[in-house]
């Protein structure tokens, strides 16, 4: 009776998608958090408590809704700048990051490898004192996570992750809001990746259980995701008494899911293996058949930008697709992470049920 009742108002939810958005927030007294993340890195959201990530989606909302929803104007961030390093190009990173930040009252500066390579015109230990000298923090987007590691720990502002070979954890917020939008609730939800065991992945696995969501998995065989990172989500799901799977069959990892989830099958610097991959994940697109096996209120996210053969344009174009949601919710949650990592700001909204 309990299961069906929960599918009952999921399902009254998909209908009803933006009312309640709106209703899970609501506008009350500023709520003072013991949450205190001012001056940290955001690398992984391995080093997050579920209660951190909880106030960063909580603080996502109270923007969204004072900016977006009743036109308030709130330099959080006047004075303040950022270094945007871009090893790898992107949309949605950079331009919500750039249009966030600034909406704030605050100067973005993009730097690409034409200004900027990462230990080979200048150390990263001077590029990172240098940066942290001129600006209030500092967001890359790199290949190599170690090189994050390093401009941490030389850097004396804060370095945000805008994406690693191993993570990619502001993606994975915008991801947690739009669900919470959706269905009003994350805990109990299950998650079904399919496809490459990428930093996408990782970062759901470092985080999924710490808000009660199972995680079902299913990528080709010798695509799975990093060992190390396996075994801490396996112990992550223990600690919460959430579920873990992992197999190489996408329609049993879709089976009962809430939310089906996949991502480009050849990522930058992947070029030349195309081929292969393609050939390697035949049987991965994620069709209304795979859906059929999901729960009645299934709903669909990918990160963009799309391949045609990673799910197909019955899904891609349904109702029950949220990426563009997802990707409008980069904005509102990189600007949580700068607003957060940056100053003392408290949100006004209520604190959500997650």
């Amino acid at each position: 009776m309990l299961f069906n009742l929960k599918i009952l108002l999921r399902s009254v939810a998909l209908h009803h998608g933006s009312q309640l958005a709106v209703r899970n927030f609501h506008c009350g007294k500023s709520v003072q958090s013991n949450v205190q993340m001012k001056g940290r890195h955001l690398l992984t959201l391995k080093d997050f408590t579920g209660e951190e990530i909880k106030y960063l989606l909580w603080l996502s909302a109270d923007l969204k809704y004072r900016i977006k929803q009743k036109g308030e104007y709130l330099p959080l961030l006047q004075g303040k700048s950022l270094s945007m390093i871009f090893e790898k190009r992107s949309t949605r990173t950079r331009l919500s990051t750039e249009t966030g930040f600034a909406l704030l009252g605050g100067h973005p500066c993009f730097l690409t490898t034409q200004d900027i390579h990462l230990g080979v015109n200048e150390s990263l230990t001077d590029t990172a004192r240098v940066l942290s000298s001129m600006t209030d923090a500092i967001l890359a987007r790199v290949y190599k996570h170690s090189d994050l590691d390093h401009l941490a720990k030389e850097a004396s502002v804060p370095i945000v992750n805008g994406l690693s070979e191993m993570y990619h954890p502001i993606q994975i917020l915008a991801d947690y809001l739009t669900l919470q939008e959706h269905y009003g609730c994350l805990k109990g939800l299950t998650l079904s990746w399919i496809g490459d065991g990428n930093n996408i992945l990782h970062s759901i696995m470092m985080s999924a259980a710490k808000f009660g969501m199972n995680l079902q998995v299913a990528t080709p065989k010798g695509y799975e995701p990093d060992p190390g990172i396996t075994k801490l989500a396996e112990q992550y799901a223990k600690e919460h008494g959430t579920k873990l799977s992992l197999t190489f069959d996408p329609m049993e990892a879709a089976k009962g899911s809430n939310v089906l989830i996949t991502d480009t099958w050849v990522s930058m610097g992947q070029e030349e293996e195309k081929k292969k991959r393609l050939q390697d994940f035949q049987g991965y697109q994620i069709t209304m058949k795979m859906a059929g096996v999901a729960a009645p209120d299934w709903t669909f996210l990918h990160c963009l930008p799309r391949k045609p053969e990673e799910v197909d344009d019955e899904v891609f174009y349904c109702p029950k697709s949220l990426v563009f949601p997802e990707a409008e919710n980069r904005k509102w949650t990189i600007m949580a992470v700068m607003v957060s990592l940056l100053t003392d700001y408290s949100p006004q909204l209520q604190k959500p049920t997650f």
